[in-house]
């Protein structure tokens, strides 16, 4: 009987056993179907794997590299070139135009409206080339250089008949651009195209030059110069005055127009620069003397067509006829007629009418040319030199003056800084409890788009000092003010709660 129960236990543990064991095989499977169907469990951050863990294995082609380095270098070389310009500027016209019957006489008014651009250094002492359309009737001009300080502009000239205009900050050792030879482009050749568009600053975009030559009669003047490079790099409003540039570093255009379809105002797959041949040129006259001193050959001219080669007997459509000569103008000195086809200037085949007012535009007055002409069936030599229009000229900046009030005791209680966009006066005695200051002037007006406004100031503030210097006065703030011009002041400000805040301010010179 012993030996039986004995028998029974070994056989009852041996069941146990192998229980245990099933239970666990099916707490192992069933704990993986939990795991794997409803992710109950999961690994740690530092256990995530993603992607590959080694490179792929692609051959590299060395032109392939070489040809992606080029647009990087360029970017890298050309960026810091390339400016952002803001600009001010004022037009008269009634702002509530098709409601006339209800707002009469406001023709006149003068409105401020904020705009802006690209611009190109071409001088380390702070020459910079934009456009004329993007500079034209400012009042105000700032220049944004790619480490982000600001410096107010002046416009030293414009040339409305090639859109170029040339700007100048008080900086020095700044990256000018290297400025290339556009004559030497070709169709298919790799261009990009570096400015601020959409006030995106600093945005580079790539195509190729798709056409030269373009006159897409932008420029509202017969005397208009248009003979634009052509590009399918993206081209947008803010674009305007920055550079096209070849992937060797060189700047061979000024961006200045795109086509659009006139609804957005934007890019739709060309764009238009001037090439920089001719902007070189009107440059150097606009830093040298304020204005162009292009030279005019003095004729009335029109493109060469099918019929009109046959007429008068030349082989092919070429060449630009001579509709007139110009009285008192350089053809008229010389043996030059109308009906006088004109084939090459200086050896230089001319087909299109821009084409010949691009080439002249790059000389001046006073420089001779030849011209190949051919005339009843002969080709024959003329030399001509270059006379100016007796019209042709450049605008001016006009001066700014701060305007002041006196008191009886000839002290200034009021005063418009017009450079900063600020209006002051000296606080009147229950202005003191309103505004719980014990010093202090109260801005009365601020300018729309000025340096003020820029930093969050508007009417009604209190400034109590600057640089930690009290201000008790109109005339204390004009003389601290005198004192920086050129440097960064700290304003403190208050306001009609009594809450003050610290307002960084730089203050032109």
């Amino acid at each position: 009987m012993l030996n039986k129960i004995k028998t029974d236990s070994k056989s009852g543990r041996s069941k146990n056993y192998l229980g245990v064991i099933a239970l666990l095989f099916i707490g192992a499977v069933f704990g993986s179907v939990l795991v794997s169907s409803f992710g109950y469990v999961r690994p740690a951050l530092a256990d995530v794997q993603i992607g590959r863990e080694t490179p792929p294995e692609i051959n590299q082609n060395p032109e392939l590299t070489n040809f992606n380095n080029s647009f990087v270098e360029t970017a890298e070389k050309l960026t810091p070139s390339i400016v952002q310009i803001t600009v001010i500027t004022k037009d008269r016209g009634n702002p509530h135009k098709g409601f006339e019957f209800f707002f009469p006489f406001k023709e006149d008014i003068p409105r401020e409206r904020q705009g802006g651009g690209s611009g190109v250094i071409i001088s380390d002492d702070g020459y910079i080339l934009t456009n004329n359309h993007v500079v034209e009737n400012a009042t105000e001009v700032t220049v944004r250089l790619i480490d982000k300080t600001k410096y107010e502009a002046t416009v030293v000239g414009t040339d409305p008949l090639t859109d170029l205009a040339v700007i100048k900050i008080n900086a020095s050792d700044l990256p000018a651009a290297y400025l290339g030879d556009s004559d030497k482009l070709k169709v298919g050749q790799w261009v990009m195209a570096i400015g601020n568009p959409l006030s995106l600053s600093s945005t580079v975009t790539a195509g190729i030059v798709s056409a030269l030559g373009r006159n897409v009669n932008i420029i509202e003047d017969s005397y208009g110069v248009e003979n634009f490079i052509q590009t399918d790099a993206a081209i947008n409003p803010g674009n305007s005055g920055g550079a096209l540039v070849d992937l060797h570093g060189a700047v061979i255009g000024i961006n200045s127009a795109i086509a659009t379809n006139g609804m957005t105002g934007t890019y739709i797959g060309y764009g238009f620069a001037i090439p920089i041949n001719i902007a070189k040129v009107v440059a150097e006259d606009l830093i040298s003397s304020g204005k162009v001193l292009r030279g005019y050959i003095g004729v009335r001219i029109e493109e060469v067509d099918e019929d009109l080669a046959k007429a008068v007997g030349l082989d092919k459509p070429h060449g630009i006829l001579i509709q007139q000569v110009m009285e008192n103008g350089a053809a008229s000195k010389e043996d030059i007629q109308d009906g006088d086809i004109i084939i090459d200037v200086d050896g230089k085949e001319m087909d299109r009418p821009n084409q010949l007012q691009s080439y002249v535009a790059s000389k001046r007055a006073g420089d001779t040319i030849t011209l190949n002409i051919y005339r009843d069936g002969d080709y024959i030599d003329r030399k001509i030199t270059l006379k100016a229009r007796d019209d042709d000229g450049t605008d001016t900046p006009v001066a700014k003056n701060d305007q002041k009030k006196k008191n009886k005791n000839n002290e200034v209680v009021e005063a418009s800084f017009d450079d900063l966009g600020l209006t002051v006066r000296n606080l009147r005695s229950k202005e003191y409890d309103q505004f719980k200051v014990k010093n202090g002037v109260l801005i009365t007006k601020v300018k729309r788009f000025s340096k003020s406004e820029n930093q969050r100031l508007f009417a009604d503030l209190i400034i109590t000092e600057i640089d930690r210097i009290k201000i008790d006065s109109v005339s204390e703030l004009e003389e601290v003010i005198d004192d920086n011009k050129g440097k960064a002041v700290l304003l403190k400000v208050v306001d009609q709660g009594g809450t003050s805040r610290f307002v960084g301010m730089e203050i032109p010179e």
